[in-house]
């Protein structure tokens, strides 16, 4: 079950949402959606710099990204083909009970522009700033904005409070991020060089 608006207003005022800066309802509020602002901070990819990814190296992945910061009022120009990290505006805390969605807005998708590669859930218990995978899969380049409406969060109920919320967690990746954080997928056991060999 998806909360409506008239519950995203309710669960907002409870603090079981909570967002800083607070939304301008008016404008980011849909009918069981909310939408959140684009960053100005964006992870750039230095593909001339590597040859390519190894997961299992856990150096690498700190260091295939460049932090590029867009000032107020410029534009951010994602072309076709290209894949980036940014990060939203907001920061989102859930409570334990209630998983978010990450979705795209159906007027950024039209040109092409998607804002997760697989990432869609967002756990209860999250805590921090919303990374999204931004990808440009038509075939202009496209200006992006910080500032504006960049993705939509949809809220459900879990059947209960999770025993282990996100914050919680010791192997919390990505808990309290601030901004575009690089992947950290060789801390896990299994890529781990170390704990392979």
């Amino acid at each position: 079950m998806i909360f409506s608006d008239r519950d995203i207003r309710r669960l907002l005022a409870e603090g079981a949402i909570r967002l800083d800066p607070p939304p301008d309802l008016d404008l980011q509020l849909g009918s069981c959606s909310l939408d959140l602002r684009l960053g100005k901070e964006f992870g750039v990819f230095e593909h001339n710099r590597f040859p390519y990814v190894d997961i299992a190296d856990p150096r690498q992945p700190q260091h295939i990204t460049k932090e590029v910061c867009v000032e107020n009022g410029e534009s951010f120009v994602l072309h076709p083909g290209t894949f980036v990290l940014a990060v939203t505006v907001e920061r989102l805390e859930l409570a334990d009970d209630i998983v978010a969605r990450l979705e795209g807005r159906s007027s950024l998708g039209r040109l092409g522009i998607v804002v997760h590669a697989t990432a869609s859930i967002i756990d209860p218990g999250w805590r921090g700033r919303v990374v999204l995978e931004l990808a440009n899969h038509g075939q202009m380049p496209v200006a992006l904005y910080p500032g504006m409406r960049i993705c939509a969060l949809t809220f459900e109920p879990v059947s209960t409070p999770v025993d282990l919320p996100y914050w919680r967690k010791t192997q919390a990746k990505y808990a309290e991020q601030t901004g575009p954080t690089p992947s950290r997928i060789s801390d896990d056991p299994e890529v781990h060089k170390e704990e392979r060999e």
